[in-house]
């Protein structure tokens, strides 16, 4: 004789634990109209992207970080360290395909000593 499964959950109790759960589902979200949380493994993909373009020219990007509020610091090493065009790179190019590519960046600016 076969067993029938029978389901002994009441379904308020059901309900209860679905909306128990829908605040921390809701938690995981960004408020409206707030900026999204940069992912860190895109914004590197996409700085990966590109470094071939100055790694042609001797040089080379880093990514320093990303603070809370969405800018990234870039820094360029090797033959762009010393470029007079760098800052135009960054504010002109990198910032742009940055930005465009990775939700919640703000900014991107070459680190400061």
């Amino acid at each position: 004789m076969a067993e029938t499964e029978t389901n002994n959950e009441n379904p308020q109790d059901t309900a209860r634990a679905q909306d128990s759960q829908a605040p921390a589902q809701a938690a995981d979200k960004p408020a409206e109209g707030a900026r999204p949380k940069v992912d860190q493994r895109l914004l590197e993909d996409v700085i990966d992207a590109i470094r071939p373009s100055f790694q042609a020219d001797g040089g080379d990007l880093e990514l320093v970080g990303c603070d809370e509020d969405g800018v990234v610091t870039i820094e360029m090493v090797g033959a762009c360290a010393g470029c007079m065009f760098a800052a135009s790179d960054i504010t002109e190019g990198i910032d742009t395909i940055i930005r465009e590519h990775v939700p919640g960046v703000t900014a991107v600016r070459p680190v400061m000593y």
